[in-house]
């Protein structure tokens, strides 16, 4: 099954840029966007960042603005974990855990890594899961173990980031609650 291998293989191997491979000069919102698309596996064209959607993320105090018109690595970074994030939490949760991390004082280099090095397990994790489907009737089954897995763990982050709020360990809450 040749799609069932490319997932695997995109899985294994597919990586957003490391922070001191990211571009170091000044890109414009063009340039950023066309680079996004190539920072993390998309199967769905309808699923790129737009122009719009970036000045949100500004305007909600979720990716720093820009120098002028010129974005660099540290946003690069932001949109690259929004990008991720916002397929399994809405805008206001990725705030409070953007929020959080920024707490902790590190440079946005290191949430980056750290953010790179959990990616990395995750996507081999599911690869692995994907390594003894070989029968076409097992994708239903799979898909339903992995459906539930991610149903788990969004019940627990949800909790958590609900926790880091009361405690008030997750600062302040994004401008806008939309997803």
């Amino acid at each position: 099954m040749e799609e069932l291998n490319e997932l695997k293989r995109r899985l294994e191997q597919e990586r957003p840029a490391a922070w001191n491979e990211l571009p170091d000069i000044a890109l414009y919102m063009d340039q950023i966007i066309a680079y996004m698309s190539r920072q993390l596996i998309r199967f769905d064209q309808d699923e790129k960042l737009t122009p719009a959607m970036v000045n949100n993320y500004i305007k909600d105090g979720l990716v720093p603005r820009a120098e002028g018109k010129r974005y660099g690595p540290v946003h690069l970074g932001y949109l690259t974990a929004m990008c991720a994030l916002k397929r399994v939490l809405s805008v206001r949760e990725i705030g409070v855990l953007l929020s959080a991390a920024q707490a902790r004082g590190n440079p946005p280099e290191t949430l980056y890594g750290y953010f790179t090095n959990a990616l990395d397990a995750a996507l081999t994790e599911t690869a692995r899961s994907l390594e003894e489907l070989d029968d076409p009737k097992d994708l239903a089954r799979t898909a339903l173990d992995l459906a539930l897995r991610s149903y788990a763990n969004q019940l627990a982050c949800a909790r958590l980031l609900d926790i880091m709020q009361e405690s008030g360990q997750a600062g302040p809450s994004p401008k806008k609650t939309t997803k």
